[in-house]
């Protein structure tokens, strides 16, 4: 499979990119920079929120990924992250690519029924920012009424560096826990998580999560 993947040198994005290139699917990592985030894989510069750099790129791709993350310089980041996705969105539909997997966020996984995480008292206040954003992109994802078949795949509440053990969970909008009411998963199985539903698309036009 060609997929093109945006957001490719951060720390979700490259295991992403290292996962899928092992399983031996081209990958086109795409970053600002313009660097690749391993050796062999081709790589290009681009903004993921400019709808004919996405077409560009995406042209002739299977799929397209988006590992890019809301902006971190100081102000709300939630307008130019839900641009970014709808640059993405009609870059990809310009392209005529039909899949869509985007790197989401947990903190609109629910707790109970209706009830996001991010809306319970306790929940960190530095992180708001960004899970709202996720959340408003989330939200936008589920207005399409074209024939985009996207996926969200949202992490657990804890992710970050660690070991690809291969061995976890997937659901759905509720937040996955352990039986001591943890919520983690490395990047790494984070990205064989990716990567499997990149493969199989078991989760069309939905959110799906994954943790251990």
């Amino acid at each position: 499979m060609r997929f093109v993947l945006f957001g490719a040198t951060g720390m979700v994005g490259s295991r992403i990119a290292t996962e899928a290139s092992a399983r031996g699917h081209r990958v086109l990592a795409v970053s600002r920079s313009g660097q690749s985030p391993l050796p062999g894989v081709a790589a290009a510069a681009a903004d993921a929120a400019d709808p004919a750099q996405v077409a560009g790129l995406a042209r002739g791709a299977d799929a397209v990924a988006s590992a890019c993350v809301p902006p971190r310089t100081g102000g709300d980041p939630r307008e130019p992250f839900l641009a970014l996705n709808r640059g993405l969105v009609e870059g990809v539909r310009t392209a005529g690519v039909g899949r869509l997997l985007v790197v989401g966020g947990a903190g609109s996984l629910e707790v109970a029924p209706g009830q996001a995480a991010a809306d319970q008292p306790g929940f960190p206040e530095a992180y708001l920012p960004e899970a709202r954003a996720h959340a408003d992109v989330l939200a936008f994802y589920r207005t399409l009424d074209d024939d985009l078949d996207w996926t969200y795949v949202s992490p657990a509440a804890e992710i970050g560096p660690g070991r690809r053990t291969g061995r976890f969970r997937t659901g759905g909008d509720a937040l996955l826990t352990d039986a001591d009411g943890n919520s983690r998963i490395s990047a790494e199985d984070y990205a064989v998580a990716f990567v499997d539903e990149l493969e199989r698309d078991a989760h069309p036009r939905a959110r799906m999560s994954v943790a251990y």
